[in-house]
């Protein structure tokens, strides 16, 4: 497997999400600094849009990942930093549904 697509969507406990994507944020420089990251990011819903989308809602948001491979992909999810935002955010969170894809 080449490039890997990773679609993370996490859903905080309600009222929430901004503490945790505050934590998030503050993570990704790290996570951009490892080797194979490609992007990383969070998103949350577009306003304004219209009838056809379908919204995460007020309490998710959505990580959209690119990495070089697998390999990468499983170094980043066992790194230190990936370690201590997680026990940082444990208790914060309802959900988690991480999503791993392959180019078609």
């Amino acid at each position: 497997m080449s490039m890997v697509h990773v679609i993370a969507v996490i859903t905080a406990k309600a009222g929430m999400r901004g503490q945790v994507l505050e934590l998030f944020n503050a993570n990704v420089p790290a996570v951009k600094a490892e080797d194979g990251c490609i992007e990383y990011g969070a998103t949350i819903d577009a306003d304004g849009v219209g009838g056809f989308q379908t919204k995460f809602g007020e309490d998710t948001f959505v990580v959209i990942e690119k990495w070089a491979s697998l390999d990468a992909l499983k170094a980043h999810a066992v790194s230190d930093h990936m370690k201590a935002y997680g026990a940082k955010t444990k208790d914060m969170l309802a959900d988690r549904v991480i999503h791993v894809m392959s180019s078609a």
